[in-house]
């Protein structure tokens, strides 16, 4: 099983991350990827760059060096309700919309509440993936949320970085998501979550625990560039005439 996308990376704007965009592109080659996805954190988030860099990212080359990029942005999750800091406006001009819990903009409270939050951003339409579920500290209710997702097209991320010490208990909560969505028939994405060129697509503990228990390839969307653009064209996003020369 190979993996040729990477659709959560972070670079220096993010405020809390290390590498600018062209040493990212630089690693993403050098790992073999095909589409890698800038997604820096989105603008509530201490230290995230301004609402600005997001609206400009269209200066940016859809293929640098023989890497397809992706515009892309991690919405923050604010409320019970779902809310996202990201307006319709730019989640539809944007090719990838990840959207996570973090702590400092989202106080952690009960399984209830996490799951009441995760289905209306589900529901909401503005988020293509649910960005490092395996966050010990939001439980929610797996096989509700995960039957939603395969139910709007929107893909769970197996975020690798959360079993390397980013988000510590998250393995065994990783394992269980993933199983869910074997059985539900939900699409996952991989991301490295990298904060620095190094982590670019790398996934040595997501791609072993999709060994481990079989994942269909056709539905995990890194496997295949062509898989993860057919995945965000059917929430209507429509890229693949940008990337002809990666495929």
């Amino acid at each position: 099983m190979q993996i040729v996308t990477d659709t959560h990376t972070h670079t220096v704007a993010s405020g809390h991350a290390y590498s600018s965009l062209q040493e990212n592109i630089a690693a993403a080659k050098q790992t073999g990827l095909k589409l890698m996805a800038m997604t820096d954190h989105a603008s509530t988030m201490p230290g995230a760059p301004h609402y600005w860099h997001f609206e400009n990212l269209k200066v940016i080359p859809r293929v640098v060096d023989g890497v397809g990029v992706l515009r892309g942005i991690e919405a923050n999750i604010l409320n019970p309700e779902g809310e996202l800091d990201i307006t319709e406006s730019l989640a539809q001009r944007l090719d990838v919309v990840i959207a996570s819990f973090h702590e400092p903009l989202f106080k952690p409270a009960d399984a209830a509440t996490h799951t009441k939050a995760l289905l209306a951003v589900i529901k909401g339409g503005k988020a293509d993936i649910l960005g490092h579920l395996g966050n010990p500290n939001f439980p929610f209710d797996i096989d509700t949320v995960v039957a939603a997702a395969a139910e709007h097209k929107v893909m769970i991320e197996i975020n690798n970085s959360s079993f390397a010490g980013s988000r510590q208990g998250s393995d065994v909560n990783c394992e269980k998501i993933l199983l869910a969505a074997k059985r539900l028939g939900a699409q996952l994405s991989f991301g490295s979550d990298a904060h620095i060129s190094y982590q670019v697509g790398r996934f040595p503990h997501a791609l072993a625990l999709a060994k481990k228990h079989d994942f269909p390839a056709e539905r995990l969307v890194s496997t295949k560039a062509e898989r993860l653009l057919d995945a965000l064209a059917a929430r209507g996003k429509q890229l693949h005439q940008y990337y002809q020369e990666v495929l």
